[in-house]
């Protein structure tokens, strides 16, 4: 098990690979691994993380509260957010929250990542929404996130990036990753005339080979909510959020919902 400076060293070379990546520009973005219940480090706010060493990281409590930090770093803005993936994932060990290009591309045009192009992304990530747009540093992203954590491993943040979490900071990054190629491959192909989605049939087939796999972390394979309603899974309703709608409200707006977004998505050659 690594020791809280050996994880500080560690959360500068995902800095680095999120940075040279293009996740981020500037100062943006920010990342969190949970030491204890109530012990966490964060990165801090108003530098690139491209260039952090060590002593930039933050200690905070489960509050967001600082318990340690070097003279002139201060925890993320974004530490709310981090902080109630926390409380409601308790299987959760490392928050990743970056800007990459194609996904973020995907969450300002208002598109969740739900068809089914490739085996890999059905397999590690499933269907990926957005949650509603929120103003940053307050408890509006935090709120808009909360109704997806148990049903998703990765969203999109409408109007502003992705978030990615997971029982470690390799496994985090590593579904960032995941979040931003799948969104590119889904872009390139709609250039190309539009992608060859995969079947129902094949994708339930490869939800059985992620059961087998015994793949850590909540995923549309067992716990989608139209799943739990006796419907398709969200690969075959192509809307995340309609579904996560329908879970928290009635069936007749979310029917009302999947019926705009269809027509939405039609009009856009989606």
């Amino acid at each position: 098990m690594l020791n809280e400076y050996e994880i500080k060293k560690e959360m500068c070379e995902i800095g680095k690979r999120v940075y040279n990546r293009g996740m981020v520009a500037a100062n943006d973005g920010n990342f969190s691994v949970k030491l204890s219940e109530n012990e966490f480090l964060c990165t801090p706010t108003g530098v690139s993380k491209g260039f952090m060493t060590p002593d930039y990281i933050c200690r905070v409590d489960a509050a967001g509260k600082v318990l340690q930090a070097n003279k002139g770093f201060k925890p993320s803005s974004e530490i709310k957010m981090h902080m109630r993936v926390y409380k409601e994932r308790p299987d959760v060990k490392a928050v990743v929250h970056a800007h990459p290009l194609y996904a973020t591309s995907f969450a300002i045009a208002g598109i969740p990542l739900t068809q089914p192009i490739m085996p890999e992304a059905v397999i590690a990530l499933g269907c990926v929404p957005i949650a509603e747009y929120g103003t940053p540093s307050t408890e509006e992203i935090p709120d808009a996130v909360s109704k997806y954590l148990q049903y998703y491993d990765a969203v999109l943040l409408e109007n502003h990036g992705a978030l990615a979490y997971s029982d470690s900071l390799l496994a985090a990054y590593h579904k960032m990753e995941s979040v931003e190629f799948y969104a590119q491959l889904l872009y390139q192909s709609k250039v190309l005339g539009g992608p060859k989605e995969l079947s129902p049939a094949q994708v339930q087939t490869l939800y059985s080979l992620r059961s087998q796999f015994g793949l850590s972390g909540k995923h549309p394979a067992d716990l989608c909510q139209n799943n739990g309603q006796g419907g398709h899974s969200c690969h075959a309703c192509r809307s995340a959020e309609v579904s996560a709608a329908s879970a928290s409200g009635s069936s007749a707006d979310a029917d009302l919902i999947a019926s705009i977004t269809r027509k939405v998505m039609e009009q856009l050659g989606l």
